[in-house]
């Protein structure tokens, strides 16, 4: 049987099945503290996709208007002006053959992997290590592109990447307990707004089926999708 602590029960005890104003549970969200580190605030979208049909998978990235609350760590593979560009933006490692031979050893130790077009040669053999991790570039999420510095500073600025999982369940980062109640608000609500404007055309019935939001150490909140 799994243990449930004190605290956990009295989280329970203050979220209903029925779903709530944003709003509201953003308030509510913001009295499950009591933690000695600031917890990080998650959103789950549960979408009316199928995940096995190539034009329904819902991929991407955006900038949140108050990012996340933690600067991400951003490698780049890139040479000559453009290396030199993306270590000026804050690219926490810039490198070519010897970035690769580091990850393809295993090191995965960082947040975003970045990419130029004419990097992918030498990226691409590097997707069993990075896709796991959902780390491989790719230009849908932008994180292949001849302007490496511009999305450097996006992903330090707390850009986030998403992609749905086999259940049609698409999970980000949204900031921090620390956030004030209406930067909070602002982050989720465009991670949603976003998330609608991607409805596929060949979707059929209900797209977005339920949304909760929660705390590193939380019971979830459903939230009234709108």
């Amino acid at each position: 049987m799994v243990h449930v602590s004190k605290r956990q029960k009295a989280l329970r005890g203050k979220v209903t099945e029925d779903p709530i104003a944003l709003s509201k549970a953003v308030e509510l969200v913001k009295e499950f503290g009591g933690t000695n580190f600031d917890q990080t605030v998650e959103i789950h979208m549960h979408l009316g996709v199928d995940p096995k049909q190539a034009d329904q998978i819902i991929r991407g990235a955006i900038v949140l208007p108050h990012g996340i609350g933690r600067s991400q760590r951003v490698v780049v593979f890139a040479k000559g002006d453009l290396a030199e560009a993306a270590k000026e933006a804050g690219a926490d490692e810039v490198g070519q053959e010897d970035l690769a031979k580091k990850i393809k050893d295993g090191w995965t130790d960082f947040d975003a992997c970045i990419a130029s077009p004419d990097m992918m040669g030498l990226v691409g053999p590097l997707g069993r290590v990075l896709g796991p991790h959902g780390l491989m570039p790719s230009p849908k999420s932008g994180t292949v592109t001849p302007d490496v510095a511009t999305v450097v500073k996006e992903y330090k600025a707390g850009k986030v990447e998403f992609r749905n999982d086999s259940g049609g369940n698409v999970h980000a980062v949204v900031g921090k307990l620390s956030f004030e109640a209406d930067k909070l608000e602002e982050n989720i609500q465009k991670f949603i707004d976003h998330i609608d404007s991607m409805r596929p055309n060949t979707i059929k019935g209900t797209y977005v089926k339920g949304i909760s939001i929660c705390t590193t150490m939380s019971p979830g909140i459903r939230v009234i999708a709108a």
